[in-house]
């Protein structure tokens, strides 16, 4: 394949690059629609409980409350007649929109429930109709024709619906913010780190390709399912680093191979069979840590694996494809518009300070690694305590309006309805029994009051029903709400749920359901750690038998998922002392709050690709040096001393598009940019630089290790690295330390 591609690419590369722009230009009309039909939302579980309770309330009763406008009157109460006139027009009007239902108000039910303390502020509280992906879209209109001033009061919208549209509005206005703040940057970099200014330019030509097949593949989808709207910040962030990634592997292994004297077309040759190998290899690894993200049931999650996988493969195809057509026409010229301050050979040495930090490091193993292990380690400590939930409004800034309501909500009023457990009885059901069942749920502890269609009951006491209670019988089931005591999303909170699921279901019915934010909140964490298991085991195996394809050992493979698993920990960890223990918040601008369950397994999988990505970088080197008959830890330190460089580079250009998610105002955004950011450098300095080549000494002749069956499999059907144009691909049979060559076996 890597043949044909290179004879392709050097004998037509004009045509090549003029297919590809035609294909980007096709992509790039087609991704303009992504921004359309990219959805918020997609946390919770399709088939948990509290998402089945939604759907039959939805279906019996009109759907459950999801959109809150606060009413405020200023210094009168809104039990004054001017006031309650204005609030019942208003109440009037919302009833006549057609995305609303079940609009209930204070001034309906004269409930104390909606009513603040003060006597100032009122609730209104609705169903906006329709699934996650077209309910933001109809909350944003509502909240932009009612908010802010109606005749004399003020209103201000809250609830689950418009949290989600807030979200979604921000996260647009984050990426763009990023955007302004990481090309540039990466643009000055990659002048730094190449040099020259034709060479600069050439990676961003990859990751625009990325980018624009990404949005393509994006928009399609997303008019077949539901995809996230956040996997824009994914297909931006991870298109251009890995577009640049890839691009500087292929144009510094180019520009080696010039400065060794080869033509330019042999150039071409030699780095799609060395580099472009290794980039195809390397996507697959990324690809597979993302794949994983699939077996989770939540849409939010499934997106960023339709995103990332998508555009994994397109960048390695444009690197694969479009770098080299471009690197053949350019020729000589890639090292033009050069700057006065690098090396006139640099580009032809090995990297001087990783070549020595590897064999400082392969000296003294131990007495190196143990102390880089220690800091890792105190960094992951924080997980000891780690809690997970779900986003709510504290995601978002201070001074975002449905967070204002929230904690108004919570400050002024007695409970807040649209909180509230829900529990949905499906069955013929007398008054006797629904009254005996709301006794018994209102004398648990925690519970503040339950909600019954035969009246409100508090302890045990009942209160006669009134206008808003009818609304909860329907013709073929029973809905009760039950408010209760403690904060939403707490541990108290989420008990509560399990104890209400735990009481004895009402004689006569078919099915108790349960659901409600809390309920929401311990499915989908319940949802994610059941299938974790199992994305960890797809990630582990598939990753081992990769890593083993292309090593032919199965050391290797082990070695290169515990130092992931090290970095990982380490960065993961930090989020959890900084997001979670509150740690920087004045800095960030953030609210303290516990991890967020979908953003940590995405930034696991996100930054374990990435790990991988750098391990294939590094290694395939070791072992092209390995393989032409340089023993262990001289192979290491020259392929330190060939690779240290480009992956410090590349890590660094990568990490700045995830840091510029640090200027976030939604804090699981700024928790997934500075985490993923942190564990790339990390990998990349800390596990490669240091843990990697101690690893390497310790293991010996080992490290190469595989039992006979396994390494005659490898002879067949494995991946090899190695250019076969080059005089010194393969080496003897076996080297000094025990390890058959396939290129050897090849020659025999």
């Amino acid at each position: 394949m890597f043949d044909r591609v290179a004879d392709l690419t050097v004998r037509r590369p004009r045509i090549v690059l003029v297919v590809a722009a035609v294909l980007v230009a096709a992509m790039s009309v087609v991704g303009v629609g992504a921004f359309g039909k990219l959805v918020g939302g997609g946390f919770d579980d399709p088939d948990s409980q509290s998402t089945r309770a939604s759907e039959v309330i939805d279906e019996e009763f009109g759907g459950e409350a999801n959109l809150v406008l606060l009413v405020s009157s200023g210094t009168q109460r809104v039990t004054d007649s001017a006031v309650e006139q204005d609030g019942r027009q208003l109440v009037s009007e919302l009833r006549k929109e057609p995305e609303l239902s079940n609009v209930v108000s204070y001034w309906d039910t004269r409930s104390d429930s909606l009513l603040a303390r003060d006597g100032r502020s009122a609730m209104v509280v609705a169903h906006v109709k329709g699934d996650e992906s077209t309910q933001e879209e109809h909350a944003h209109d509502v909240i932009d024709a009612y908010a802010g001033r109606y005749e004399g009061l003020t209103v201000q919208a809250g609830g689950g619906t418009a949290v989600g549209t807030e979200l979604s509005e921000q996260v647009l206005k984050d990426l763009l913010l990023a955007e302004i703040i990481a090309v540039p940057v990466t643009l000055l970099l990659l002048l730094v780190v190449f040099g020259g200014v034709v060479a600069a330019l050439l990676p961003l030509a990859i990751g625009t390709v990325a980018v624009a097949g990404t949005f393509a593949e994006l928009s399609l989808l997303g008019s077949v399912t539901d995809v996230s709207v956040f996997a824009i910040n994914l297909t931006t962030a991870l298109g251009l680093g890995l577009g640049i990634d890839y691009a500087l592997l292929m144009i510094s292994r180019f520009r080696e191979q010039l400065a060794e004297g080869m033509s330019v077309a042999d150039a071409v040759r030699s780095t799609v069979h060395t580099a472009g190998r290794t980039v195809v290899f390397s996507a697959g690894t990324v690809a597979v840590a993302l794949t994983a993200l699939l077996v989770f049931p939540q849409y939010f999650l499934r997106s960023f694996a339709y995103a990332g996988v998508g555009v994994v493969v397109i960048a390695a195809l444009g690197t694969l494809f479009v770098m080299p057509a471009l690197l053949m026409l350019l020729g000589h010229r890639i090292n033009s518009g050069k700057l006065p301050w690098p090396k006139a050979d640099r580009h032809r040495r090995r990297a001087p300070f990783w070549g020595r930090l590897a064999g400082n490091v392969m000296r003294r193993p131990v007495l190196t690694a143990v102390p880089v292990l220690a800091v890792l380690l105190l960094a992951a400590a924080p997980l000891m305590g780690v809690t997970f939930g779900t986003p709510d409004e504290r995601v978002l800034p201070e001074d975002a309006p449905s967070r204002q309501v929230s904690t108004a909500l919570q400050a002024d009023f007695q409970g807040d309805d649209e909180a509230a457990i829900q529990v949905v009885a499906r069955g013929s059901m007398s008054y006797e029994t629904v009254d005996a069942y709301a006794q018994e749920l209102s004398l648990l502890n925690g519970v503040a009051r339950v909600e019954a269609s035969t009246g409100s009951y508090q302890q045990g006491g009942a209160q006669a029903p009134g206008p808003a209670n009818e609304a909860l019988d329907g013709p073929d089931a029973q809905r009760i709400s039950i408010i209760g005591s403690a904060p939403p999303k707490s541990d108290s909170a989420q008990s509560l749920v399990q104890v209400v699921r735990g009481v004895k279901a009402p004689a006569g019915s078919e099915e108790v359901l349960v659901g409600g934010g809390d309920a929401e909140l311990l499915d989908a964490k319940d949802s994610i750690a059941s299938r974790l298991p199992l994305a960890a085991g797809l990630v582990a195996v598939t990753t081992f038998i990769l890593l083993f394809l292309f090593t032919g050992s199965i050391v290797q493979p082990i070695r290169a998922l515990v130092l992931n698993m090290i970095s990982l920990a380490a960065a993961i960890g930090a989020m959890t002392w900084i997001f979670q223990d509150g740690h920087l918040s004045s800095v960030l601008g953030f609210t303290a709050q516990p991890m967020d369950t979908s953003m940590t397994v995405l930034l696991f999988c996100i930054a374990f690709g990435l790990s991988m990505d750098y391990e294939v970088f590094v290694t395939s080197r070791i072992k092209e040096l390995h393989e032409a008959g340089e023993d262990t830890e001289t192979a290491v330190v020259h392929g330190l001393g060939h690779t240290g460089r480009i992956v410090s580079a590349a890590a660094c250009l990568l990490a700045v598009g995830f840091f510029a998610f640090a200027t976030a105002k939604v804090s699981f955004m700024q928790m997934f940019g500075l985490g993923s950011g942190l564990a790339i450098l990390i990998d990349a300095i800390a596990v490669r630089g240091v843990l990697l080549p101690a690893a390497m000494r310790l293991l010996g002749r080992s490290a190469w290790y595989a039992p006979e069956p396994l390494r005659r499999f490898h002879q067949r059907f494995g991946i090899s690295e190695s250019d076969p144009t080059a005089t010194h691909a393969f080496a003897a049979p076996e080297t000094h330390d025990g390890m058959s060559m396939k290129g050897a076996a090849r020659n025999a």
